[in-house]
């Protein structure tokens, strides 16, 4: 009997992934090839707020975070969890008191976080979105609209289904900097320039070098997009009463279909936004910015669909977890 309750202790897994505009917590068990969730959080915090300016952290978005954090480690203890992984990305990367937050957490909050490069966000990403992939693709080319930055990353799966990483990429703008650096509530024709331009100088070089145009022209390709402004982008396109991810998660987007729904988002008053319930006010000024990130990404490679994910860092993170604590225990 202590035994089985000692198991049960040993199999609570929890993810934490602190982003430049979001911090997402899953607390989860393992069941099959997969997991089941217990518990999950999910709160804007704008960690990177102000760091347009002078790439630092500002006490006021610190503060506003660690309080947030504070509930994700009620949770924690609550649920007992006993293997986890807490992961910080682009604010962190790119602040110059990143450092120095992350041990701020530990002192006062009691959490141990990483940052972890874009590289190896790409790759957790990857893990999350596995469920979605569908069958007989060869390629799978995952992109994340951040908040400080947007990750893509291009992976070549085996016959046997093996996803294999090839290769990534992190453009150095996000929903956050972007709307930040483009002020007001809506996006200018020549400010929608200027983003297309960044976001093409980044693809350029991601494309050549692993051949991606052409892998698409074959057909052989499905683009998976995970981050809040393409899960409010589909439920928006879904004329959803209230934001469904079972609804959302999976769903395919035509590019006419994606196109249709921006047009209309960009031609909403900022006050539509914030009263639509599947954007809000703390979404409204990020959304037109997420949208034109995302539709820089689309008309440069010409995309037919995009597979929308509401899921992505927390949930490879847990898989990650998962899958090395079973190779542990056959040990």
């Amino acid at each position: 009997m202590h035994k089985d309750s000692e198991k049960s202790q040993e199999d609570v897994f929890a993810s934490i992934d602190l982003g430049t505009n979001n911090c997402r917590l899953m607390i989860a068990k393992p069941a099959g090839n997969g997991f089941t969730i217990i518990d999950s959080f999910s709160r804007i915090t704008r960690l990177g707020e102000g760091m347009v300016s002078d790439n630092r952290l500002s006490e006021k978005a610190i503060e506003r975070t660690l309080e947030v954090l504070q509930k994700c480690a009620l949770k924690i203890q609550k649920h007992g969890v006993s293997k986890s992984r807490y992961i910080a990305t682009e604010a962190c990367r790119r602040a110059t008191n990143g450092e120095d937050f992350i041990k701020r957490v530990q002192r006062e909050v009691g959490l141990d976080f990483e940052i972890i490069s874009p590289a190896e966000e790409s790759k957790l990403s990857i893990s999350g979105c596995i469920p979605l992939v569908r069958a007989n693709v060869k390629n799978l080319l995952v992109f994340d609209i951040g908040g400080g930055s947007s990750e893509v990353s291009i992976s070549k799966i085996t016959p046997e289904g093996n996803i294999i990483l090839e290769g990534t990429t992190s453009i150095p703008m996000g929903v956050l900097t972007v709307s930040e650096g483009f002020t007001g509530n809506d996006i200018s024709g020549r400010a929608r320039d200027t983003i297309t331009t960044k976001v093409n100088s980044a693809l350029q070089l991601f494309d050549e070098e692993y051949n991606i145009s052409n892998r698409l022209a074959e057909g052989n390709v499905q683009m998976i997009g995970t981050s809040g402004t393409v899960t409010s982008l589909g439920a928006f396109h879904l004329n959803l009463i209230r934001y469904n991810r079972s609804a959302v998660d999976g769903l395919v987007m035509t590019y006419k279909e994606v196109e249709d729904a921006k047009n209309k988002l960009e031609k909403m008053t900022n006050l539509e936004r914030i009263a639509h319930p599947c954007i809000g006010p703390q979404r409204a000024d990020l959304t037109l910015a997420g949208c034109a990130i995302l539709q820089a990404i689309y008309e440069y490679w010409k995309l037919d669909e995009i597979t929308v994910a509401d899921r992505g860092l927390r949930e490879g993170i847990l898989v990650d977890l998962m899958r090395k604590n079973k190779g542990k225990n056959k040990e």
